[in-house]
C-alpha cells in the first residue's frame, strides 16, 4: 500500500540543521506541513524559512514542561520525528560527569519524554505515525562513544518495544540507524569517517523507510553491517578487534542536532 504525505502533519523534534531540516525538506516536498522544533530560536526560525509550509516551536527536550507546552501548541498530529540529540566524544579515562548525563538525559530520556506526551493521544485514535532516529553505534558499545553510544542504545531498545506493544494498533512504529552525516559539526572529527552521507542522502533514506511497511533501516547499508554483524562477535574477538581503535583525546564539546 502506497503511503501517502499530502496534507498530514509532521512534527520534527530537532530540525533546525543537518538530518531533520534536510528530512522536513524532503516532507515538505511530498506535501506534508511540517512543524520544526529545536531549542534555539533565531536557528529555527532560519531553517523554518527553507522549508514550504513550515512553521516553529521551540522547545527543550530536556525540559518535560516545555515539551508540554510545545504538544499542546502543535495539536493533532499525524506523526512525530524524534530527531534531536548531543554529542561530546569521551573515553572512560576522561570522564565528564554534566556532559555524561546531558548525552542520557537529551538523547534518551529526551525521546522519552517526547513520546509519553505524544503517545496517548495516538493510541486514543488509534492512528499515528511515530518515528525515532538512533545510530549505527547504538548497536553495540565503542571505545571513545562513551554516553552517546549508551544513550543511542536507550532509544534503539525504546523503539523496539514501542513497536513490539503497538503491532496492530494503528500507530506506526518505526526506527532510522544512520551512520555519518555531513555537517558543520562532524566537520570538526578528527578521525576517518567511512560512508560520510551527505544530509539530503540521510533524508532520502529516512524517507524511504517511512514510506515503507518497515518497522527500521540502518543505513548506508554497507557500513551497516559491520555494525549489525559485531552484536554476533563473542567478547573476547569484539573488544580485541575494537581495542585497537585508540580514542584521541576529546576535542571541543559538539552539540549534534541532526
Amino acid at each position: 500500500m502506497a503511503v501517502h504525505f499530502a496534507g498530514k502533519r509532521y512534527w520534527l523534534v530537532g530540525a533546525s540543521e543537518g538530518l531533520g531540516l534536510a528530512l522536513a525538506q524532503a516532507l515538505a516536498a511530498e506535501g506534508a506541513k511540517v512543524i520544526l522544533s529545536a531549542r534555539d530560536p533565531a536557528r529555527l526560525a532560519e531553517a523554518c524559512g527553507k522549508v514550504p509550509r513550515a512553521s516553529a516551536v521551540v522547545v527543550d527536550v530536556a525540559d518535560a514542561v516545555s515539551i508540554s507546552a510545545a504538544v499542546a501548541q502543535v495539536g493533532v498530529l499525524d506523526g512525530v520525528v524524534f530527531l534531536a540529540g548531543v554529542y561530546w566524544p569521551m573515553t572512560a579515562h576522561g570522564v565528564d560527569a554534566a556532559q555524561l548525563e546531558a548525552m542520557c538525559d537529551v538523547n534518551f530520556t529526551g525521546c522519552a519524554r517526547v513520546v509519553g506526551a505524544v503517545l496517548p493521544a495516538m493510541v486514543a485514535r488509534g492512528a499515528g505515525h511515530l518515528v525515532i532516529t538512533g545510530s549505527l553505534s547504538g548497536f553495540r558499545g565503542l571505545p571513545g562513544a562513551l554516553g552517546y553510544a549508551a544513550s543511542k542504545a536507550g532509544v534503539m531498545a525504546l523503539a523496539e518495544s514501542l513497536y513490539a506493544d503497538l503491532r496492530g494498533s494503528g500507530v506506526k512504529v518505526q526506527l532510522g540507524n544512520p551512520g555519518f552525516i555531513r555537517t558543520r559539526l562532524t566537520a570538526k572529527n578528527e578521525f576517518s569517517m567511512p560512508f560520510l552521507m551527505e544530509p539530503e542522502q540521510a533524508a532520502a533514506e529516512m524517507l524511504a523507510l517511512m514510506k515503507s511497511r518497515w518497522f527500521k533501516a540502518s543505513f548506508p547499508t554497507v557500513f551497516s553491517l559491520l555494525f549489525r554483524g559485531s552484536q554476533f562477535l563473542p567478547d573476547w574477538l569484539y573488544y580485541r578487534v575494537f581495542a585497537s581503535i585508540k580514542s584521541r583525546k576529546p576535542p571541543e564539546a559538539r552539540v549534534k542536532e541532526r
